[in-house]
Formats: structure tokens, C-alpha cells, sequence
């Protein structure tokens, strides 16, 4: 069981100490770094959120993992907040047509596209008491595929402070968590509902 929680320490702490040892970082400004970091534990935030949600860390399950998923989920939302604010902060001009999706940099449209998504899925949870469960389910589903694949290819694209290998391979396990929670979650849902017809 601990070694899980290593593991998952490792696969976010590992990037984020590469990141720190970065040569690149003595001609930055303290914003600019800031706002660099968030991202970085933005990402390292997304890994965390399908494990959670699967029941696969120790002491985490059912309803207490949904809880942390939850609060989780509100510290991705200001993780964002900072990374693009600092952002904004240092320079206007290229947020602008990063938001306008005019940048010519490869990466910005998908890291536009995930901080909506994100946000879109922040306003659902505010309301989810008001929606039916299988919209809940399903919105929230292809809203993540949006967050977790834009947020992989965004990072990957980077050339900056994040060392390629550590990056390379946190991006991965962010997909390959995603991917395997939203399998076994289709297959949970199809045993139970298979049971339930076998019933009737």
C-alpha cells in the first residue's frame, strides 16, 4: 500500500525537482516562475484525480476519495488561475492571442482548451445536484478526456523549464490512469446494470 503513495510522489515530485534544478529558471522572474510551477502541479493534480475517483489509492475509498476528488478538483481550478494569471502578469500580449487562439506557438490552443474544460467542469459540479446523473456522468467524462489529453499535449509542446524525460513520462501515467479509470468504471456499470436485468 505505501508503496502506491511513493510511487505517486515520485511521478509528481520527480518533474516538479527537475523543474527547480532548470537552468532556464535564472532568467525568469518570480511570476513567471510561479506561474510555471502551478502548471506543473496542475498536471500532477490530474493524475491524482482518476486514481482517486477509482478507489485505487489506500485509505482513500468510496465516498472519502469522492470527497478529496472534490476539493481536489478546486485546488486544479486555482492551480489554473495562477499558472494563466501569472502568465497574464508577465506577458498581456501573448495571453491575448493565446485566448484568442492566434499565438503561434504549437501549444497554447490545447492549454486554452483544457483551462475551459476545467472550468466548465468546475461550473457542473456547482450544479450537479440539479442535473440527472447519467448527464453528470457523461459531461463530466468527455470534459475530462478534453482536460487530460489538452493538458498532455501542452505540456509535451513546451520547451521550457519541465526536464523532457520526467515530463514525458508524468504526461503518460496522467493518460494511462485516465484511461484505465474510465475503463473499469464502463465495465463496473455494465456488470451492475447486466445484474440488474438478470434480476428482473
Amino acid at each position: 500500500m505505501a508503496l502506491i503513495w511513493v510511487a505517486l510522489a515520485a511521478a509528481i515530485g520527480v518533474p516538479l525537482a527537475a523543474a527547480a534544478a532548470s537552468p532556464l529558471l535564472e532568467w525568469r522572474g518570480p511570476v513567471y516562475i510561479l506561474a510555471g510551477f502551478a502548471g506543473i502541479v496542475g498536471l500532477g493534480f490530474m493524475l491524482v484525480q482518476p486514481l482517486l475517483i477509482g478507489g485505487y489509492l489506500p485509505g482513500l475509498p468510496g465516498r472519502i476519495g469522492r470527497r478529496v476528488h472534490h476539493w481536489i478538483g478546486g485546488a486544479l481550478v486555482v492551480a489554473v488561475v495562477i499558472h494563466v494569471g501569472g502568465l497574464w502578469i508577465t506577458s498581456p500580449p501573448d495571453m491575448i492571442d493565446a485566448l484568442l487562439f492566434s499565438s503561434p506557438t504549437p501549444f497554447s490552443p490545447f492549454g486554452v482548451i483544457a483551462m475551459w474544460a476545467i472550468f466548465a467542469v468546475a461550473l457542473l459540479a456547482t450544479f450537479r445536484r440539479r442535473l440527472r446523473l447519467r448527464t453528470w456522468r457523461i459531461a463530466h467524462t468527455l470534459l475530462a478526456i478534453v482536460i487530460v489529453v489538452g493538458s498532455a499535449v501542452h505540456a509535451i509542446l513546451i520547451e521550457g523549464t519541465m526536464e523532457t524525460v520526467s515530463k514525458a513520462a508524468l504526461c503518460a501515467l496522467v493518460l494511462a490512469a485516465a484511461i484505465k479509470v474510465m475503463a473499469d468504471l464502463w465495465r463496473r456499470r455494465r456488470t451492475l446494470r447486466s445484474e440488474s436485468i438478470a434480476r428482473q
